[in-house]
């Protein structure tokens, strides 16, 4: 296992789209588990491939806060939202970066394990917004789209200032 660079706002490669998975190889099992170990040595919880620069339709969870619980989660997909909630949520890929994001706070989801095999699961509280966040890396979208028009703008100002701070 390996482990793998995080993409960081503005790279261009996390607006990219991911395709659906089909084959459930070697290489997959490589790719999830590299997974797991970065977002371990992040101190994450979650982690989409396009934030490794991947297009696969794969993502990693892990809520334990010591490793020991991760969930790999290939070509999910949200069956039903309910009990909307603001929360505060941040990215691997966008350090330093907090937002308030409304957020269904429990989904059901379909996906497939490593091994191809679908399955179903009903998600709560943090694991089901992370699992949402993480999806829309799926699609290039990042949290910070979500944000209020207002949050938006102090996104912005915080980008120009660390610009104008490398640059000085």
């Amino acid at each position: 296992m390996s482990r793998l660079h995080v993409l960081e706002y503005p790279d261009s490669r996390l607006r990219l789209s991911s395709r659906k998975v089909t084959r459930f190889d070697d290489d997959l099992a490589e790719l999830i588990d590299n997974m797991i170990e970065t977002l371990a040595a992040t101190q994450g919880i979650a982690l989409s491939a396009p934030q490794i620069d991947d297009r696969r339709a794969v993502l990693v969870v892990d809520l334990s806060g010591d490793g020991s619980a991760p969930q790999a989660y290939v070509n999910p997909e949200i069956l039903s939202k309910t009990a909307w909630g603001l929360v505060e949520e941040s990215c691997l890929s966008l350090p330093g970066v907090v937002g308030n994001v409304l957020r269904a706070t429990e989904v059901r989801v379909r996906a497939q394990d490593r091994k191809g095999d679908v399955f179903e699961r009903e998600l709560m509280g943090m694991e089901a917004v992370c699992l949402q966040h993480e999806m829309d890396h799926l699609v290039g979208k990042l949290f910070v789209d979500r944000l209020s028009l207002f949050q938006r703008l102090r996104f912005r100002a915080l980008l120009g200032r660390r610009a104008r701070r490398r640059a000085a």
